[in-house]
């Protein structure tokens, strides 16, 4: 397969369909921010030590894989052949969410990012989420768009964030609370 095609040198690209849009299209931009979502989940998974987390980031990867398709698809009828996303999927994080939650101390204020690389890219992936779900519904406004892709988004964020406290507990980093300067 031929990678370059030169179709887009003029501005434009394909939908699944064949549908011709300017790069800069509502839906373009909604799943060029899931690309991006997907790139930096993977330098998470990449970031860590061991394979304690690295399959449920695999299957993460491919939910948002799974959206970005949906998202590039003109109508339903190129929809028909694609992959779903289900509220299976949905509850995969939140059954992920409260696991991680029971193993970490309450918290009583927002917590800064940072403290090690990984810690980091977590939250660089929860605000890129955050941002890809707001081009989502953005792009809901115009078009018909699948809700359970912004409910995964959302609770995506909800995981990513609580991932991020799961994984300063794991490598012994103590969280930076926001404390106000008043």
């Amino acid at each position: 397969m031929k990678i370059y095609t030169k179709g887009g040198d003029q501005g434009e690209t394909s939908l699944i369909g064949g549908k011709r849009v300017p790069k800069c299209h509502e839906r373009i931009e909604a799943y060029g921010d899931v690309d991006e979502l997907i790139a930096f989940i993977g330098l998470l998974r990449d970031s860590l030590d061991g394979d304690n987390h690295k399959n449920l980031l695999l299957q993460i990867q491919d939910r948002l894989m799974t959206a970005a398709s949906l998202l590039a698809a003109e109508t339903d009828q190129f929809k028909a052949n694609l992959p779903e996303i289900h509220e299976e999927d949905i509850l995969v994080l939140e059954n992920n969410i409260d696991r991680m939650d029971k193993e970490l101390p309450e918290i009583h204020s927002f917590i800064l990012p940072g403290g090690h690389p990984a810690i980091s890219i977590c939250h660089v992936a929860r605000t890129v989420c955050r941002r890809t779900e707001r081009h989502i519904i953005k792009l809901s406004e115009i078009t018909e768009s699948d809700k359970l892709i912004i409910k995964y988004l959302n609770r995506l964020s909800d995981f990513l964030f609580v991932f991020s406290r799961l994984i300063s507990s794991e490598l012994g980093v103590d969280e930076n609370p926001w404390k106000p300067l008043l």
